[in-house]
């Protein structure tokens, strides 16, 4: 504020504790000693020591007391500033909401009056409280800012200095307990006072304030009439006129801008001359283009193109133009003049880059010849040709009519010969036949013996004009063939190139991502849309899209393929004919390729993310049970030392419990981690069986094991089968009513040995039967409700031992009530059995 008012300094800060109000105060120190009447309006020095040393003798003006709510709370007394009116106030914490019931609601209308007072006054703000950044604040921080400042205020202050600190250093003052007292330092640390907020937060600031210099300096070569751009800050202005070559040219000048941390701009020009025009339609697509890549988008009237886009440039301090190639004919430019060599020789210093068009790196098909049809001429040249071909022929007969004598019928029908040659090479078979149909009038009009009539009055004159029709149908003809084989020439050729990048690549192992294939795909064959439709419950939805629109149903498009799991190619907006099909085949097998390529990198992540927890959890088990053995021997000893006190029995019973679990907590981590050994001969079922019964103590349910003799051997590690039979063994003497017996059946079936283990506890639903398998996820139901079956891992160890001595352990359900474990072991074959 200047014209009479005081001036205000504000210190800018990204944080609380950067050091704002200790610049402020100390500032305020410096002048006082030059001898400047300098007195503290307000300052909160929140007990840190540095700004209360700060504060110092500085006199500061006494606060006046608001009551509110029962309590006493202090402000700022601005009557007492204004009487006292210094030269400068020091005024903290500019953004500070009032006490109600105070003169002004917020702290910077108490320094507005201030100014206006003609008091110079210093003042501190953070940079979360500016207005127009409080939702970018509160996406950073995750807090919403209650005390704002208009930035209108902030901007019209004289000097605005920004006070800086990296976040490390800010990160270590609060662990220091420099800025919060001790209790709220962790909780700072780990939610506002983040590295990653702060560093978003200085961001913040230092751009804010670069507006801010921008706009002085903008200011200040306004008052000085200075209109020669400054290349203080490199600006890339790209000139739009809604040509498809526009993408080219953003492209190419966000890379320019991103190189030198320069401003990317688009400008269209829109033409001022009262007509209705309809904006070019890639120019939206354009606009999309420049806000993704972080540019801004400007279009402005004028009626000469050159001259608005120069001063727009200079307004803007542009230090480059980007211009693409002209659209525009030789004729027009011969007419009405270059737009490039008038903003060449108008921009001055500005640089001015041409750029050519982008190469033709992508094919693009063209368009065959269509069969027993002459062939296509772009209606330009046939337009071009139906005009000068008649018109040409009776001006060539004309012309040459006054030379009849010297030159005859014959030689007059060579010439227009010629003519209908040139005709048929430029503008096809049809205006070829009509030029040739008025050359023989011309030149019966002109050159027969019945001059100036259309009558043929001598056979003399009648076979040369036969004659010339003749060649000039076979002429014509021939120059059509050769027109198709061209454009047969050129698809082909066009087809090569599409056939050799798609089996390059195939070659090279690449795999490009469908949207990309769709966009090629659209391009080579010049269609509106190509997308992937995958099913869903209701319908069909789009998977990648190139162009638009496409349709809802591979029903509704012109082409359709299918390309493998459920998903769709659709094509629409162009001719899928038979040529077409022919090269569609090998894009097809590339999206194929493409999306197998997809469906796998998911698959791949999901595996790799599945085996990172199977890590975790197998490191996490080891590293449990291991830690488990110590406490659990500890316990063992000190019970052993209990004599016969009746604790004693208890505490054994249950730390054997607890090392059964911990053994199997071992063996699951191993099993997981592929580190079991297994050592496979051939051992006898019954006698594995008899071990591990009589490895379970006394007091479970009673087993009843089956006749086991006449078995033949089985192939499997003894030690490890014994573990799965007593673990099995045990689940079921646990869930067995008193009084029942758990029965063990064992019996050899083709090549396979299975031992059926049998109780009368709770069954096992058909959907748990593979889950009474997984490690504390195992349940038995029965009627009345569904039972855990305790820590689950005994069932879980025993069906791992049993793979990985290549057998099988399920569960079903006992008629009649129950469970049933089958273990089906493989038989010893009978060769090695005989040579043992």
């Amino acid at each position: 504020m200047a014209a009479g008012g005081g001036r205000l300094r504000v210190y800018l800060g990204a944080a609380p504790g950067v050091g704002k109000t200790f610049a402020m105060l100390a500032e305020g120190r410096r002048l006082r000693a030059g001898g400047l009447d300098v007195v503290v309006g307000l300052a909160e020095t929140y007990g840190r020591s540095g700004t209360e040393e700060q504060l110092g003798d500085l006199p500061v003006v006494p606060r006046h007391t608001v009551r509110y709510r029962g309590m006493d709370l202090t402000e700022m007394d601005l009557d007492a500033v204004l009487a006292r009116r210094p030269a400068l106030a020091l005024v903290d914490e500019l953004a500070h909401t009032n006490v109600p019931g105070s003169r002004n609601t917020k702290r910077w209308q108490d320094v507005w009056e201030l100014l206006r007072a003609g008091i110079d006054v210093a003042s501190t703000l953070n940079i979360q409280h500016l207005e127009s950044l409080s939702d970018v604040v509160e996406q950073i921080t995750g807090i919403v800012q209650r005390e704002q400042i208009p930035d209108a205020v902030v901007r019209a202050a004289d000097r605005v200095e920004l006070v800086d600190l990296s976040p490390e250093a800010l990160r270590t003052r609060m662990a220091q307990g420099e800025i919060y007292p001790s209790d709220r330092i962790d909780v700072a640390l780990d939610n506002y006072f983040r590295a990653g907020n702060l560093g978003a937060l200085r961001e913040l600031a230092l751009l804010w304030l670069a507006d801010r210099v921008e706009e002085e300096l903008a200011d200040y070569r306004a008052r000085h009439g200075i209109r020669a751009p400054w290349e203080t800050k490199e600006r890339i202005l790209v000139a739009l006129n809604g040509a498809p070559q526009g993408e080219h040219l953003i492209r190419r000048g966000a890379r320019t801008a991103a190189r030198v941390h320069g401003d990317l701009i688009g400008v269209h020009v829109r033409a001022d001359d009262g007509a209705i025009r309809y904006e070019p339609p890639a120019l939206a697509a354009q606009r999309a283009l420049l806000r993704e890549l972080h540019g801004s988008y400007v279009e402005i009237g004028g009626t000469d193109v050159a001259r608005t886009l120069v001063d727009f440039a200079r307004t803007e301090s542009a230090t480059q133009i980007l211009l693409g190639p002209t659209s525009r004919s030789r004729l027009r430019e011969l007419l009405t003049g270059s737009v490039i060599n008038r903003v060449i020789r108008m921009a001055g210093p500005i640089d001015i880059r041409v750029l050519p068009p982008p190469s033709p790196d992508q094919t693009v098909l063209p368009g065959g010849p269509r069969p027993r049809r002459p062939a296509r001429v772009p209606a330009r040249r046939r337009w071009t040709a139906w005009l000068l071909g008649p018109l040409g022929a009776l001006a060539l007969a004309a012309m040459l009519s006054p030379v009849r004598h010297s030159l005859d019928l014959s030689g007059a029908l060579l010439c227009l010969l010629l003519l209908v040659a040139g005709v048929a090479g430029l503008g096809g078979l049809a205006p070829a036949a009509g030029t040739t149909l008025t050359s023989a009038l011309a030149a019966d009009y002109f050159f027969t013996s019945s001059r100036h009539s259309l009558a043929v009055s001598s056979g003399a004159d009648l076979v040369p004009l036969g004659v010339f029709l003749c060649v000039a149908g076979i002429i014509s003809h021939l120059i059509d063939g050769l027109t198709r084989r061209s454009q047969e020439a050129a698809r082909a050729r066009a087809e090569v190139q599409a056939l050799t990048r798609l089996a390059g690549e195939t070659v090279r192992g690449e795999s490009r991502t469908l949207r990309r294939l769709l966009a090629e795909l659209r391009r080579v064959f010049r269609l509106e849309a190509a997308g992937i439709l995958a099913p869903t419950g209701a319908g069909w939805r789009p998977v990648a899209v190139s162009g638009g629109p496409l349709p809802a149903r591979p029903e509704d498009a012109p082409f359709a393929a299918e390309l493998g799991q459920g998903t769709v190619l659709v094509l629409a907006g162009g001719a899928i004919d038979e040529q077409n099909t022919r090269l569609l085949g090998p894009f097809v097998t590339q999206l194929r390729l493409a999306e197998e390529h997809r469906r796998l990198t998911r698959e791949a992540a999901a595996a790799q993310s599945l085996a990172r927890t199977d890590a975790l959890h197998t490191t996490l088990l080891e590293a449990v049970a291991h830690d488990l053995r110590g406490p659990l021997a500890a316990i063992r000893a000190a019970a052993g030392r209990l004599d016969a006190a009746p604790e004693a029995e208890t505490i054994t019973a249950e730390a054997e419990r607890l090392n059964h679990s911990v053994a199997n907590l071992l063996d699951l981590s191993r099993l997981r981690a592929g580190r079991l050994p297994v050592g496979l001969r051939a051992t006898s079922v019954g006698k594995v069986l008899r071990a591990a019964a009589a490895s379970l103590p006394g007091d479970g349910a009673e087993l009843v094991i089956g006749p086991t003799g006449g078995l033949p051997p089985i192939e499997a590690d003894p030690g490890l089968l014994e573990r799965a039979l007593a673990n099995v063994l045990a689940n079921a003497q646990a869930w067995s009513p008193p009084g029942t017996a758990v029965r063990v059946d064992v019996g050899a079936v083709a090549d396979r040995v299975v031992v059926r283990v049998i109780d009368r506890g709770p069954g096992i639903a058909p959907e748990e039967r593979e889950r009474i398998f997984q490690p504390l996820r195992g349940r038995r139901s029965r009627p009345g409700g569904v039972r855990e079956t305790g820590t689950g891992f005994g069932l879980a160890v025993a069906k791992g031992f049993v793979e990985a001595m290549h057998g099988e352990l399920s569960a079903e359900e006992t008629p009649g009530g129950g469970a049933t474990f089958v273990f089906s072991l493989r038989q010893r074959p009978a060769a090695e059995r005989d040579g043992q």
